[in-house]
């Protein structure tokens, strides 16, 4: 691929658009195909609608500093929208096509097989499904060495992160291309195991789901956990990885405060998995032995938590919560 390449996206819905203003934001000419048979008429509507989200989007960006208006403009140029019958130019010209349209496995494997026949061999494609393992669809697409899954957090054009997720027919080379690109445009790309709920979404659903609980249980209010969330938890947690954390504390603090909470809730949901107990019998505690989860031999660890210290301070001035020192008696 070029640093330029094209970039396809079959759908032209919340994924599509946000795909699109990313990729058009860092110089790449972006179309979205309707894969929906639509009249004329229909059709103009769902351009109008998708060109005029992308247009709010690059407005928004704008009001926020990112960009003028005068590069709105720019920008939404390269961004069109086509209906199913005259997309050839489209995929033909793509380096990249990504499938995002509902999640459907038959759905997907019938938009992607017919995509696949239509693209360059060489072609990338990349599925953005948040639910559907990437070998559950490779099979309807010719070359399935070329396709992966490139999951996007919404809003897409905003999240540094995408979890990328190769499948067992996926060439490894393809994974980097991928990975070079996403980067090019700003982005974090992770690559993680074709498994049920990537990463993000797979933790995510257990904090969501044990906020939801506590509010069930009349632990807090939901503004009182939302604001804990905010200005503890996720304070912490733009700074230091999970894992990081673990390692931060030790790992033999998690095993007995994991106890505590499946015995005092009555809940297995707070057992340790097997790796925090073996990782305590091999003495990989954290930062005090020098290895955890990650590897701390060699380090300045004094220099290391106060580089980790002081990007909490400037969370601290972006919260508006930095105070100067109280001096003097009282």
């Amino acid at each position: 691929m070029t640093a330029r390449t094209n970039i396809a996206c079959l759908g032209a819905g919340r994924m599509g658009r946000g795909i699109a203003v990313a990729f058009a934001y860092a110089g790449h000419a972006v179309t979205m195909i309707d894969v929906k048979a639509r009249s004329a008429e229909d059709f103009a509507r769902l351009e109008a609608d998708a060109l005029s989200e992308v247009r709010k989007t690059f407005a928004s960006l704008a009001r926020l500093g990112l960009l003028t208006d005068a590069q709105a403009d720019t920008l939404i140029k390269r961004v069109s929208v086509v209906p199913a019958n005259q997309d050839d130019a489209a995929l033909s010209s793509a380096g990249l096509v990504f499938e995002g349209v509902p999640e459907v496995v038959e759905l997907k494997r019938e938009v992607l097989a017919a995509a696949s026949k239509r693209v360059g061999r060489d072609t990338i494609i990349a599925s953005t499904t948040s639910t559907i393992l990437v070998d559950d669809l490779s099979g309807a697409i010719e070359h399935p060495g070329r396709f992966l899954n490139v999951h996007w957090l919404n809003p897409a054009y905003l999240i540094p992160l995408v979890e990328v997720s190769p499948g067992a027919a996926t060439d490894p080379a393809v994974v980097d291309q991928v990975k070079a690109l996403l980067e090019g445009i700003g982005k974090v790309p992770v690559v993680c195991a074709a498994t049920p709920g990537f990463i993000v979404p797979r933790i995510q659903a257990l904090a969501m789901n044990e906020a939801a609980r506590m509010v069930e249980e009349g632990v807090a209010s939901a503004e009182e956990i939302d604001k804990a969330i905010r200005y503890g938890f996720g304070f912490r947690y733009a700074v230091l990885g999970l894992l990081e954390f673990i390692d931060w504390g030790g790992g033999d603090i998690l095993y007995y405060a994991s106890r505590y909470l499946e015995g005092a809730l009555g809940s297995d949901r707070y057992r340790a998995p097997e790796v925090i107990s073996r990782n305590m019998q091999e003495g990989r505690i954290g930062l005090r032995t020098g290895a955890g989860f990650l590897d701390y031999s060699g380090l300045d660890v004094d220099a290391y938590r106060e580089t980790r210290l002081k990007a909490m301070v400037d969370l601290l001035r972006h919260f508006g919560l930095a105070r100067p020192p109280v001096l003097g008696g009282g």
